[in-house]
């Protein structure tokens, strides 16, 4: 660990007043998940991820990939828990039962990003 930069105090206390709060959908399968009709809703539901982060409510998309735990997607959603998981529950795939989710509260931290877009 000696090769971490040292973070002081103080700026941990900056860091921390800064922080925003966020909700953070962790998305699993729903009981229709493996169904014929799922694939074109989940074509769906990723459209509408697209949108919505087009529009500034979904900031980051995170689908999971390779990986044999239940858990499908994460989503950062710049709303509250009770809006996001409004926004959710208005979901095509949520509605037809390919997915279900929880939502959490959480706080980011100013500088927190994602590598840049590819050229």
């Amino acid at each position: 660990m000696s090769d971490l930069p040292k973070i002081t105090d103080q700026e941990m206390r900056t860091i921390i007043q800064y922080s925003q709060p966020y909700s953070v959908v962790v998305l699993r399968p729903g009981p229709k998940f493996g169904t014929p009709e799922a694939k074109d809703l989940i074509w769906e539901h990723s459209r509408r991820n697209f949108s919505l982060r087009a529009k500034g409510d979904l900031a980051v998309i995170l689908g999971v990939t390779e990986d044999d735990s239940d858990i499908r997607g994460f989503g950062i959603f710049d709303k509250d828990v009770e809006t996001t998981a409004k926004i959710m529950n208005d979901d095509p795939g949520v509605q037809a039962g390919v997915f279900e989710f929880d939502v959490h509260p959480v706080r980011g931290f100013p500088g927190d990003a994602l590598a840049p877009k590819p050229d």
